[in-house]
């Protein structure tokens, strides 16, 4: 009993401890500004943190407390708010209230921007000064406050900081208020200067590979006026180049250089040799293994030599190539040996492709130029068995827009494509295939976006016999016609399906995604291949999807019911496809 009797005891002591000197902050103010007042008065801090204060202490708090309610609503643009607390006691018990009347709010009257440095003196810097004033974030007429303001500064030099004048700075700035007027007068003096200007890469971090590599990897010229976004450019095409893990690109903005300021280019080399292999599945191609072999640096000249080996259910692939690094064009030249071979839909193909291929991405524009012969054994069923070959020039070109999102909401990637080949060059049958895809992406709503995909392909020539598969079409699977099995829209003949001459496919597809990483998705896909456009009869499919930004990649996962078939397909793929 004596026990149970200190045990209560001490609860009730405890209860007692916790409940003495208890503080309590209510603030009466307009709900856009209460929760902001809320969160910074001294006397609402000390009841959050379980404070005691004495009578002196709490005078004090509270005397801070509605000097900092007039500083918090002057950033807010009110000027002249009237704030009253009052506080009570009960024992040791405190209770404050603030009434916060904040009164109008003060707004802007005047804007005067004016210019120092390059930008005042170079004449061909007037419309970027226009610009600059147009595109002011605070208007005449509009609220004041002091994160608008500050936020305005920012905005007039974001443009000259990326754009020649990395030096760039606020050289003044004022906020006049009238209390009688509750307006605000802003002046801001902007020292934008000297124009910089590109010198020579200054290069580090380099001691396998050529700094030839380096140099003719970079998208400027000496002399050219400085753009952050071709630091930013040149730090991309450097690590996407293969031969480097890490690379910064930056320049030191100091005024004296800014006649030939050097890029700082500071790179982690990759080793020089690399084996890999991987494993996959694809509702396209079935399961996948590979491996290769990489060698990045032959004759010390940085040219790489890669072996592949993919083996797939349904297509086995043998690659050998000879790239040179890019030269001081911009130019990447490659020679590349294929040995193919594929069963899809019964059509069996078996394919040999000699190819020289030179391209050149210059900003969004990337273009090639192919010489290729192929020469390829052909099979369906007991209908069909050819051999045939082509000498073909082929030209393509693509304009990529979507940055490097997994997802992007805005943007498009458009490829056009050309190709021919002459009968008396090597070939069974002249020929001229075109071929376009344009696949454009639109921002819907907040947590949406809309994807628009079509494509279209044509042979023109007398017959398709001797023309290699690899020219001609089939319709149907991830990223053509959902609903239908991959490459299985074509002519049907009696043990497969055989390649054509042209080709038709569109998507229409809505994503929305719950979070950062996870969405879905809903699409109809439509499309045909045939051998002549007379004979093309799109047909449809229609699905939901999952979508997943997964650390390797996006991942797809869609159900399609293919309308012509009355199936259901599951459609699953890894990688971003263009």
């Amino acid at each position: 009993m004596s026990i149970r009797l200190s045990q209560t005891l001490l609860l009730l002591a405890a209860l007692v401890a916790t409940h003495a000197h208890a503080l309590t902050v209510e603030v009466q103010a307009p709900d856009e500004l209460k929760a902001l007042l809320t969160q910074h008065l001294e006397t609402a801090r000390a009841a959050r943190l379980g404070e005691k204060p004495d009578a002196e202490e709490m005078a004090r708090l509270q005397r801070q407390s509605e000097q900092t309610a007039r500083d918090l609503l002057a950033t807010e643009g009110y000027f002249s708010p009237r704030v009253e607390s009052a506080v009570e006691r009960a024992g040791d018990d405190w209770r404050v209230v603030y009434r916060v009347d904040p009164g109008a709010r003060a707004t802007v009257r005047s804007v005067k921007l004016s210019f120092e440095g390059g930008l005042q003196t170079r004449e061909d810097a007037a419309g970027l000064k226009g610009r600059i004033g147009r595109g002011f974030s605070l208007k005449q007429g509009m609220p004041f406050r002091q994160a608008d303001w500050e936020a305005a500064k920012l905005g007039v030099l974001r443009p000259l900081l990326t754009n020649t004048y990395p030096a760039a700075r606020i050289a003044a700035s004022a906020a006049r208020i009238d209390p009688a007027t509750q307006s605000a007068d802003l002046t801001l003096t902007v020292d934008s200067g000297p124009a910089f200007f590109y010198g020579t890469p200054a290069i580090s971090g380099n001691q396998r590979y050529p700094e030839s590599i380096i140099r003719h990897l970079s998208p400027v010229k000496p002399g050219k006026p400085y753009r952050q976004q071709d630091l930013l450019d040149y730090q991309m095409a450097l690590e996407a180049s293969g031969y480097f893990a890490q690379a910064t690109v930056r320049i030191e903005p100091d005024p004296a250089l800014a006649a030939a300021v050097p890029i700082q280019v500071a790179v982690i080399e990759r080793p020089e040799k690399l084996i890999s292999v991987g494993a996959g599945v694809s509702t396209d191609t079935g399961a996948r293994v590979q491996a290769s072999w990489l060698h990045r640096d032959i004759l010390d000249e940085g040219m790489r030599l890669k072996l592949e080996a993919r083996l797939e259910t349904t297509r086995q692939t043998g690659i050998a190539e000879l790239a040179w690094p890019r030269n001081a064009k911009g130019y990447e030249n490659s020679l590349g040996l294929q040995l193919k071979q594929e069963d899809i839909e019964g059509q069996e193909t078996r394919a040999v492709v000699l190819a020289a291929r030179r391209s050149r991405t210059r900003g969004q524009i990337e273009t090639t130029l192919t010489l290729q012969y192929q020469t390829e054994a052909q099979e369906i069923g007991d209908v069909v068995s050819t051999r045939n070959q082509a000498l073909s020039a082929n030209y393509a070109w693509t304009q990529r827009t979507v940055g490097r999102a997994f997802y992007p909401r805005r943007g498009y990637v458009l490829t056009l494509q050309g190709s021919g080949a002459a009968e008396a060059l090597l070939s069974e049958t002249s020929f001229i295939r075109l071929y376009a895809r344009h696949t454009q992406h639109f921002r819907a709503g907040d947590n949406g976006r809309l994807v628009l995909r079509g494509e279209l392909g044509g042979v023109l020539a007398e017959t398709r016999e001797g023309i290699p598969t690899g020219f001609l079409f089939r319709a149907g699977g991830d990223n053509s016609v959902r609903g239908y099995a991959f490459e299985s829209l074509g002519r049907t003949l009696e043990g497969g399906v055989a390649s054509v001459r042209y080709l038709a496919t569109g998507s229409v597809e809505y994503n929305y995604f719950f979070n950062r990483d996870w969405g879905a998705a809903l699409f109809v896909d439509a499309g045909d291949a045939a051998d002549s456009p007379g004979k093309l009869s799109p047909v449809f499919g229609y699905g939901v999807g999952a979508r997943y930004r997964s650390p390797v990649g996006p991942v797809n996962l869609d159900l399609a019911y293919g309308e012509d078939t009355d199936e259901v397909r599951l459609h699953f793929s890894l990688g971003v496809s263009f």
